[in-house]
């Protein structure tokens, strides 16, 4: 079987995982930040000497079959604010308040476009508007547009501006900018949404544009065949050229949830809340009943969008996330020092603390195995940077800062998914990421969970439940008050589309599989009902909804399947040693370390102890009880 590789770019760290079967090799490194290709093929390159007992990435290329990958950078560029200034023009004079209908939206606006607005006119002829349109580009590039987005309101004018604009700043020219027209972008009727998706698709188009193209080209230079495939935020994938950017967003979480309904379908848990901590944030999905918590219009920042994303949620903390003291409070977040500096034990020049900084001061982590022994820690610069940017501006001892950060950060974790349990006794807290098993016992207790999983595969979990997706596109028309022959044009020009996009994808509709559902949305843009549809279908719908004709086409790569549980004999967790863990600001313990990959299936221990798994850590607090289950993944209970 041919092999696939997932990868998961995170702000920090970079995950990959290389499955052939039901075998998986995995593995991290460090994310550059300069060139985001590089870290992909450093990752490959550590993979193959995993695999081929040296370094081979030439064979490992040419013995896969896809490359799937998924970044959480444009994530992490709309939590910091970090992108593109966008210039709005319209000529509806109402559009901006439309915008900016509510609290969410007016500070989504404010920070993506803020004062970088221009109305046209809707009188005049047409050469008259053309040459206002010319001069407002140029005040608004002026005022630090970097990229456009058209909004009129019709499609008329969007194509009288578009033609403008292609006669006047013509692509070839080192003048012209990136230009997105709302009418084009999507087929969504609700305006302010399809606009919203436009402006939010600018924004992110070149945080992700740059190092994919600059990857591919890389992936060409080893004669590889097969085209680099996005993994998108509705659980699909797809190669470069066939993606939007915004549908990148959230990818990485939606990977992870993938993964956690596997696991809920594995030992059968009702609910399971996802908590994906990465390097800047903290991701949170739910799975009830088997179900991934979806919507079928989702929302970034709280603003609605055109498009299908299952229903996460970010909350800027994570492993290097700052710490800092601001107005005598310790804050966590948002800001991050990502992998460049990276947290001060780091020893790239951090200069702030992180909870990293923090576990390592603690005891939590061992300087010595972090990342396998692939990075030594620093105690030394982390002490330094504690003191000096929290303990002294608190006025308190190093040991009760830690204490105090180690407690904040846990309580913010836990707010992250709180307002998400619906019944805490029977919820169960997937935690994975690089950061997630470090805190997650003292998060869910907070919240009152009081079970916790942590998958073996923690560290990379979200690049492992990429391994779930397959190749899709979704298309869908407007077919209200259509008649049946005006519904069978319609598909056949969406399968039209299909058997090209899946063409260029680089296979035949004929190996897809075609999904055709009718959606009924009501006036607001709300989802009324939805269900499948077939030639005897005939829309019914009320004054104000519309019918929406929808396909999506797939073509079926393969999945892997988890072993889940089973019961087994009881024995006695074997300890590799101890370690001195700091519990309060004037206790230090001895407690047992205990090797994941070294316990029988079914071993027990209660806490307090660390468990060190694969690229990760967890921190397992007195009053907890863990086991290890058939499938070698860590199940954590909390006996108080």
């Amino acid at each position: 079987m041919e092999r696939l590789i997932n990868i998961d770019n995170g702000g920090t760290l970079t995950d990959i995982v290389v499955g052939s079967g039901t075998d998986f090799t995995f593995t991290k490194t460090l994310t550059t930040p300069a060139d985001l290709s590089q870290c992909l093929f450093d990752g490959l390159a550590k993979a193959s000497t995993t695999i081929y007992g040296q370094e081979d990435l030439p064979s490992l290329l040419h013995s896969t079959r896809h490359i799937r990958y998924s970044s959480t950078q444009g994530t992490n560029a709309l939590v910091q604010g970090k992108g593109p200034g966008i210039g709005l023009i319209t000529d509806d004079p109402n559009l901006v308040a439309e915008l900016r209908k509510d609290p969410e939206a007016s500070r989504l606006f404010d920070d993506l476009i803020g004062e970088r607005v221009s109305l046209l006119p809707v009188d005049g002829d047409e050469d008259s508007r053309a040459r206002l349109l010319v001069t407002e580009i140029n005040r608004l590039t002026t005022a630090g547009a970097e990229r456009l987005v058209v909004a009129a309101v019709d499609l008329d004018r969007e194509k009288l501006y578009k033609r403008a604009m292609l006669k006047n700043f013509p692509r070839h020219l080192l003048g012209s900018v990136p230009v997105l027209f709302s009418w084009d972008f999507t087929s969504d009727t609700l305006r302010s949404r399809r606009i919203w998706s436009g402006i939010i698709n600018s924004f992110l188009h070149p945080t992700v544009e740059r190092f994919l193209y600059s990857a591919e080209h890389r992936l060409r230079s080893y004669k590889v065949k097969n085209p680099l495939l996005i993994y998108r935020n509705d659980g699909a994938s797809s190669r470069v050229a066939k993606s939007v950017a915004l549908k990148t967003y959230s990818s990485g979480p939606r990977g992870g949830l993938e993964g956690t309904r596997a696991l809920a379908d594995a030992y059968g848990l009702k609910h399971v809340l996802m908590i994906d901590v990465g390097g800047t944030t903290t991701d949170v999905g739910s799975v009830l009943n088997s179900e991934i918590s979806t919507d079928r219009r989702g929302s970034v920042k709280g603003v609605p969008i055109s498009y299908e994303m299952s229903n996460v949620h970010s909350k800027g903390i994570g492993g290097s996330s700052v710490i800092a003291v601001q107005n005598g409070e310790i804050t966590v977040g948002p800001d991050s020092v990502g992998a460049a500096p990276g947290p001060a034990c780091f020893g790239f020049g951090g200069r702030q603390a992180t909870i990293t900084d923090v576990n390592l001061l603690l005891g939590v982590l061992d300087p010595a195995t972090y990342l396998n022994g692939e990075l030594k820690l620093d105690a030394e610069r982390a002490r330094a940077v504690i003191t000096s940017t929290v303990a002294e501006p608190l006025g308190i001892s190093l040991d009760e800062a830690l204490i105090l950060m180690e407690r904040t950060y846990a309580e913010q974790m836990a707010s992250a998914f709180s307002g998400t349990i619906q019944d805490a006794d029977t919820t169960t807290l997937a935690a994975f990421g690089g950061g997630g098993p470090m805190s997650a016992c003292l998060a869910a207790r907070i919240a009152g969970v009081r079970h916790v999983l942590i998958p073996r595969l923690a560290a990379v979990f979200s690049a492992f439940g990429i391994s779930f997706s397959d190749i899709s596109q979704t298309y869908e028309i407007d077919i209200t008050g259509a008649s049946a022959a005006q519904i069978d044009e319609a598909r056949v020009e969406m399968e039209g589309r299909a058997a090209r996009d899946m063409f260029q994808e680089g296979h035949t509709i004929n190996e897809c599989d075609l999904d055709w559902t009718l959606v009924i949305e009501n006036a607001d843009g709300s989802l009324a009902r939805e269900s499948l549809f077939d030639e005897t279908t005939t829309p019914q719908i009320t004054d104000g909804q519309l019918a929406l004709l929808s396909l999506k086409c797939t073509y079926a790569l393969p999945h892997p399947t988890l072993p889940g549980n089973h019961e087994q004999s009881k024995s006695k967790a074997v300890a590799a040693g101890t370690r001195s863990v700091r519990s309060s600001a004037d206790l230090v313990d001895q407690i047992p370390v205990y090797q994941l990959e070294e316990q029988a299936p079914g071993a027990t221990a209660a806490g307090p102890a660390i468990v060190e798994g694969p690229f990760f850590t967890t921190r397992v607090p007195a009053g907890w009880v863990l086991d290890i289950s058939a499938a070698g993944d860590l199940l954590l209970s909390d006996s108080q």
